[in-house]
């Protein structure tokens, strides 16, 4: 298919491409500084094929990044939010011999590869002339992104460009689309969310409005002030929000927040509701280039909790189920599929068999076809013969008073196998009233045992909580 910029500046150069901090480019603005990149780039003595970016939200990422796919480099793109030992481990893995740095991480990264060069360094090479690809072949891998590394050491997952153009299309044909899209972006770039908003900006023609971090006032501020039509959100960014919320309604050309990033209790979908948010779920993943499950706005009141149906070139379905409701491990089959882990030959055929993602998340479909994800396998807590989801029981507590937010995670135990704790932040919180709270609302085997007070919580870079990190002795170290 026709290069991606090239395209879009051929049918709309006059659009406004993305917004930063004020600065604003046009898609024929954004393609002649993109290649002015492209330019520094090529002047280097050697441009591997497989090019590493660590860069935090602005609007030099941003063009770097489209620089070199430009270029036709595969980008493996890295988590600034991780240590250098994790970085580390993620160059070596994609034996990278380049990586370019935005200023501010260079100076505290210095990263063990052939070349690390941070922005000003790149800058500052010669200008050579560019061999801008006039084609982006389908099954080329555009993207790598490593997983978050809930369990285990994380994996790099290959993304190609007919996973990302499906991905954009599949979310197109669900929201709709309008030639005045405004998508607020506060979420990583280096991450499946905020890489696909990008893509989308270019297939779509819309304007992406960045944001260097999420800031809940800023952001609250932007949907009042600004034409944002869509944004991308993970459930404790909308928590925020909604604390927030302003008296006046949003920006009159607003239409929705996207959540993603797991399940969220429906009191708090039902608040939106109230106000007149319009909240679409959703369900995706790395491995999948973004969303692939979606509620469409006609079936979000009346199926509150629901991730929705797939999106139009996606399949679904649960196995081990015999009949709807019955819960079991969700399957999927969609052209945004990853071509596979990178150097992963044994995972990959274990994942891909028979052509269906085994994602490792638990859920059922209604009668409806509708999913409803219970949560993760590995999360999932057995308890003499009984199954305890995580999600349900921190959904029991939602109005608990003076709790702000309850994560529980599976311990083992010799009689019964494993029992919940939970990790809870608040104020004036006592284990004698949470325990009786959790009995009033919960069977008696759901109610967790024990109840640890924390100041926060170890996320993923999209916000997931990490619940087996909780299980490390510093968090345990306040017992209500």
């Amino acid at each position: 298919m026709e290069n991606w910029l090239t395209k879009r500046v051929l049918l709309s150069p006059k659009q406004t491409a993305v917004v930063f901090e004020g600065q604003e480019r046009t898609f024929q603005e954004l393609e002649q500084d993109v290649q002015k990149w492209a330019k520094h780039l090529a002047g280097l003595e050697h441009l591997p094929k497989r090019v590493a970016v660590l860069t935090e939200n602005n609007l030099t990422g941003y063009e770097i990044i489209l620089a070199l796919q430009q270029l036709g480099c595969t980008l493996v793109l890295l988590n600034s939010r991780l240590a250098s030992d994790e970085l580390q481990f993620q160059l070596d893995d994609a034996e990278i011999q380049l990586c370019l740095v935005s200023d501010e991480l260079g100076a505290q990264y210095q990263l063990k590869v052939e070349q690390q060069l941070t922005f000003t360094d790149l800058r500052q090479i010669k200008a050579a002339r560019a061999q801008i690809i006039s084609d982006f072949a389908e099954d080329q891998v555009t993207t790598i992104m490593y997983t978050s590394g809930t369990t285990g050491r994380p994996k790099g997952v290959q993304q190609t460009f007919k996973n990302h153009f499906y991905s954009a299309v599949g979310s197109a044909l669900n929201l709709g689309l309008g030639t005045d899209d405004n998508w607020l972006c506060a979420v990583p770039i280096f991450h499946i969310s905020g890489f696909s908003i990008m893509m989308r900006g270019l297939i779509y023609g819309m304007t992406v409005t960045l944001f260097d971090q999420f800031n809940a006032g800023k952001v609250a501020q932007a949907l009042v002030q600004q034409p944002v039509t869509t944004m991308s959100v993970v459930p404790y960014m909308l928590k925020q929000l909604l604390a927030l919320q302003p008296m006046v309604p949003y920006n009159s050309h607003f239409r929705c927040l996207l959540l993603g990033g797991g399940p969220i209790d429906r009191e708090t979908l039902e608040v939106c509701q109230q106000r007149q948010i319009p909240v679409i779920q959703s369900y995706g993943m790395t491995e999948t280039a973004s969303q692939v499950v979606a509620l469409s706005f006609k079936d979000a009141p009346r199926k509150i909790g629901s991730a929705g149906k797939p999106l139009f070139p996606v399949s679904v379905r649960i196995q081990g189920a015999s009949q709807p409701g019955q819960v079991g491990e969700i399957y999927l089959q969609s052209p945004t599929l990853t071509p596979g882990y990178l150097k992963r030959p044994a995972k990959n055929k274990q994942l891909l068999a028979a052509s269906w993602f085994k994602t490792g998340d638990l859920g059922y479909l209604d009668a409806e076809g509708f999913l409803f994800v219970k949560g993760r396998e590995g999360d999932m807590i057995s308890s003499g013969g009984e199954n305890i989801f995580p999600n349900e029981v921190e959904a029991a507590y939602v109005n608990f008073p003076e709790l702000s937010q309850i994560v529980v995670v599976g311990v083992a135990d010799e009689k019964w196998g494993a029992r919940p704790v939970a990790f809870v932040a608040g104020t004036r919180l006592t284990a004698t009233a949470l325990r009786e709270y959790g009995r009033a609302h919960l069977a008696h085997y759901k109610v967790p045992v024990a109840f640890y007070q924390v100041e926060d919580f170890p996320r993923t870079a999209s916000g997931k909580i990490q619940r087996r990190r909780l299980l490390n002795a510093r968090y345990q170290q306040n017992k209500l």
